[in-house]
């Protein structure tokens, strides 16, 4: 099983969304990493189906998706990040329609319905209407849609957004669980919701390739640029003026642990720290940078 984005590009009008990308996606959870506008959303519709590449192709096991067409839908699975239904659509009502767009059989729908209700705990609120759901509690019938023909390629486009960290950690399970023999891909500019589920990453901005790799891979790009060190309360302000601090945390002595992100140290207290992923995407965007207490 392998999902082939071939030099694909999108152009509109006098602007490049996707800018000759390559990609080959085996089965396992991969992360689609940039910055809001970075390209994902566009990258993804294309290898939904949805939009065409003004040049390069999709292919799924070697055959072109527009050759495969009803074939692949039929093994595919997309989450966008805006999912539309009719305002009166009860949750197992908008399942059971999707499920009958998709071309399930009955019997096999209503057992699929309850066992994906019950997985995104859905299950108590089945019967009422969508639009009354909470944003996290609609992401879910969003999830369980994508995940109702068992496709054998999945697409997410930022679906963690609007869950709290409880459902954030089961969507992880659940996506950790369904990947073993299939494509997940999921665009996210939330590094943590899938740096640790995500067998490789792919990183992108102004709609381009930047890296490629596990997790282990893509954070040495930025060994050597990651410091921690212990400051006055007083002197936070000045820092903040002059470094790209990621984290503070307020100790009991008054004095303030920052984490920070620079070429070099600032002062001599400074230690080198241990980098994560989410180091290298704040490295890669500034612009997304927030800085976190504890």
């Amino acid at each position: 099983m392998e999902l082939l984005i071939d030099h694909v590009s999108k152009q509109f009008k006098d602007k490049t969304a996707v800018d000759n990308i390559s990609l080959e996606l085996t089965p396992g959870v991969w992360g689609l990493l940039g910055a809001n506008g970075a390209g994902k959303t566009t990258l993804m519709r294309m290898i939904a189906g949805i939009m065409r590449p003004t040049s390069g192709r999709v292919m799924y096991d070697g055959v072109p998706i527009q050759t495969l067409g009803e074939r692949y839908r039929d093994v595919f699975g997309y989450l966008p990040q805006e999912f539309g239904f009719h305002q009166e659509f009860t949750v197992r009502d908008y399942l059971a329609y999707v499920a009958t767009l998709k071309g399930l059989p009955e019997r096999q729908t209503r057992r699929r319905i309850r066992d994906l209700l019950e997985r995104v705990s859905l299950l108590d609120v089945s019967g009422k209407k969508i639009s009354r759901l909470s944003g996290g509690m609609r992401r879910r019938v969003g999830i369980a849609q994508a995940l109702l023909n068992d496709p054998e390629v999945l697409i997410l486009d930022e679906p963690t957004g609007g869950l709290d960290p409880g459902e954030r950690v089961r969507f992880r399970n659940l996506l950790s669980e369904f990947a073993h023999d299939r494509i997940v891909l999921i665009s996210t500019h939330i590094v943590p919701d899938v740096e640790y589920i995500a067998a490789c990453h792919a990183i992108i901005k102004g709609g381009r390739l930047l890296a490629t790799g596990t997790t282990e891979e893509l954070v040495k790009l930025v060994e050597g640029k990651v410091w921690s060190c212990t400051i006055p309360a007083e002197a936070v302000p000045e820092y903040e003026s002059k470094l790209q601090i990621i984290s503070l945390r307020n100790e009991n002595d008054g004095s303030v642990s920052i984490r920070y992100l620079a070429e070099r140290p600032c002062g001599a207290h400074s230690a080198a720290a241990a980098p994560r992923l989410e180091d290298l995407y704040l490295w890669l965007f500034p612009e997304s940078s927030e800085r976190r207490y504890c």
